[in-house]
């Protein structure tokens, strides 16, 4: 199964971990259905929105399987 990244679009978490649209709306990012989700990535919308990079990921890949 693939692991959500730095590098890894808005558009293809929401595909890689299905819960992942929660956990981006729970700390603010409300970008789900935004033109922009299409080409930015994990790392570009924690730089506009503020928030921890690490944690967020790590947040992100909870439940994933391997």
């Amino acid at each position: 199964m693939a692991k959500i990244t730095k590098d890894t679009l808005i558009a293809d978490c929401l595909k890689i971990n299905p819960n992942s649209g929660e956990i981006l709306m729970s700390v603010g990012m409300h970008c789900l259905g935004c033109a922009m989700a299409h080409g930015e990535t994990i790392e570009q919308a924690v730089y506009v929105h503020g928030h921890d990079l690490d944690e967020l990921l790590k947040k992100l890949n909870e439940g994933i399987s391997d």
